[in-house]
């Protein structure tokens, strides 16, 4: 398959891949079409879906059932007046009939909109009414249907609602008994051009409203390096990325690139997350490759590793967050796996990345992708030199990159800002070490500036996590008087250690009575790093803030703190 879409598909090492990658690019390209109905036309049996869930049930799909079942599908969308171009949202947590769905709409040519079964009914109605949604496609659960039952009388152009079960409500379809009475699937005469809109997130909205990010029908192309050249699979590899559909994260490492890599994708199904089922999964299923967020890494390395067989495992992969060196080495030790990350945003595919040919830096996102023209732009509007803090750019020149999305839908003025002089924004600083490899430091709006230093938060946080009681970690900048801001921890504690803290949970550590474990991580930052960049408040939290896509909510911390009562004294 890599075959029809790439000039070479083995590269020898990191220059060959810069010098050598090139897409070709066919005219009106369309995933399900192109790839999902042509594998099951070359190798019908060919294994695409093992999906598992936390009451014992597996099933394992080849690629003529997905076709069988995306073609019902989209026959069954038909009848409900679903055609190109119309709004589509997938509320369906990590049920398999999700890539029936999605794959249906693209046949379809209609948008599709994944999102999280975590919206509010206000949520909802945000997205209906921003996108024009025409209809929703969710998960049976309680909940999720009486959020969107509330949500829909504020949602004028919402025509249906599809529940996949087990609950049905009244004036709800029946996502099952639709497919099953569908007629027979006739193909659209021409379903879409490679401009047209196919995909469209609500960004997890890290620092403020979620904006929609339009991808075109060519988005999937760009996955080619995300599982080919990041995930490293190959037509053998069981790969498990830890993701829910309704972030981006989903179609990186559960969908496109790996279904035209033709590995087969593990989905685990679960309602609440527990370090040890996925241990559990890995080793019952014989993973062979697996993805997660940092978070998800930190929390397996406090299990007792050692009671499963991860033998089976080939590669592993991070991506969502910046990874901290402190889990790097100990997931190294456990397993004798280094992790490779990558980083983008849900406006690109993996723009940098530890590729099979680049050694793993801990802490470094790797370097640049071929597919990119990435580089680094300083304040002043000059290109960073190596060791020199820039925004991370791509310079778009007259094509767009394949993978980068279109636009931000209905908002021209946002995307002018992101878009200036042929260079696109992403907002995250970064620095390039003399060999190509990216270090991150934060989000733009992130960077403390205290006493004439600029703080990146993420090297704070990597100094913190090397402490045995922090779990979990965000650094933000407080308003001071003297020093324009101080640099702030919001921390959570290992169980062993939250006996320790002093006092009631919830209250950060400003005066004078200091409790020793506060002292004792100041300290211990102070050496691990530079002294100036150690924190002068710290608070201990339960959880911190994050979004739907589990990145953590730095904005929300910062916001707290601006509250009468919730500066430093």
């Amino acid at each position: 398959m890599l075959e029809k879409f790439l000039d070479k598909t083995e590269f020898t090492s990191y220059a060959d891949f810069m010098a050598n990658y090139h897409l070709r690019v066919p005219e009106n390209f369309n995933f399900a079409y192109d790839v999902v109905d042509e594998w099951a036309r070359l190798e019908p049996q060919k294994k695409a879906l093992l999906w598992v869930n936390d009451r014992g049930e597996h099933r394992q799909f080849t690629f003529a059932d997905i076709k069988r079942e995306s073609d019902r599908t989209a026959a069954y969308f038909q009848q409900l007046g679903i055609g190109h171009g119309d709004m589509v949202m997938l509320i369906m947590k990590r049920r398999y009939q999700f890539w029936f769905a999605i794959t249906a709409l693209h046949k379809l040519g209609a948008v599709v909109i994944p999102a999280t079964h975590l919206l509010t009914p206000a949520d909802i109605v945000y997205r209906c009414q921003s996108a024009d949604i025409k209809a929703i496609v969710a998960c049976g659960d309680t909940e999720v249907l009486g959020h969107i039952s509330a949500a829909a009388p504020q949602c004028p152009t919402l025509k249906s609602l599809v529940s996949i079960g087990p609950e049905v409500p009244e004036g709800w379809s029946d996502f099952n008994k639709g497919i099953a009475q569908a007629p027979a699937f006739v193909r659209p005469s021409r379903p879409n051009s490679n401009s047209d809109t196919s995909l469209m997130y609500f960004t997890s909205g890290t620092s403020g409203e979620p904006k929609m990010v339009a991808h075109d029908f060519l988005y999937p192309l760009g996955h080619i390096i995300t599982a080919r050249y990041w995930h490293n699979l190959h037509e053998g590899s069981l790969h498990f990325t830890l993701a829910d559909t309704g972030w981006g994260k989903a179609v990186w490492g559960c969908y496109y690139g790996q279904w035209i890599v033709g590995a087969n994708v593990f989905v685990y199904d679960f309602e609440k997350f527990k370090p040890v089922d996925v241990l559990e999964m890995i080793h019952r299923y014989h993973i062979t490759s697996f993805c997660a967020p940092p978070t998800v890494y930190r929390f397996l390395i406090r299990e007792n590793v050692s009671a499963y067989d991860l033998s089976s495992l080939e590669y592993c992969t991070n991506a969502g967050e910046a990874l901290n060196p402190s889990v790097f080495d100990k997931w190294l030790e456990l397993t004798g796996i280094k992790l490779h990350e990558a980083f983008g945003q849900t406006e690109t595919t993996a723009t940098v990345g530890t590729y099979p040919w680049v050694e793993p830096r801990p802490g470094s996102m790797g370097k640049a992708n071929p597919g990119y023209d990435i580089g680094l732009m300083t304040n002043d509007g000059r290109w960073a030199e190596d060791g020199e803090q820039g925004e991370i750019v791509v310079r778009v020149g007259q094509h767009k990159p394949v993978g980068l999305f279109k636009e931000y839908y209905r908002d021209p003025e946002l995307t002018r800002q992101h878009f200036s002089n042929g260079i696109y924004h992403t907002g995250d600083i970064a620095w390039r070490d003399e060999d190509g490899y990216y270090w991150f430091v934060g989000r733009k709006d992130d960077v403390i500036k205290s006493s004439g230093y600029r703080i990146g938060p993420f090297e704070v946080e990597n100094a913190l996590m090397k402490h045995p009681a922090v779990v979990e970690c965000a650094v933000t900048g407080v308003p001071d008087d003297v020093r324009g801001m101080v640099v702030k921890a919001t921390i959570v504690l290992g169980n062993e250690y939250r006996h320790t803290a002093g006092i009631e949970y919830g209250r950060d550590y400003r005066g004078k009575d200091v409790p020793a474990l506060v002292k004792e991580i100041q300290d211990f930052v102070k050496h691990a790093t530079a002294p100036y960049k150690y924190p002068r408040i710290i608070q201990f939290v339960h959880e911190l803030p994050k979004t739907i896509s589990g990145k953590i909510r730095r904005v929300e911390i910062r916001d707290a703190d601006s509250q009468p009562g919730g500066k430093r004294q």
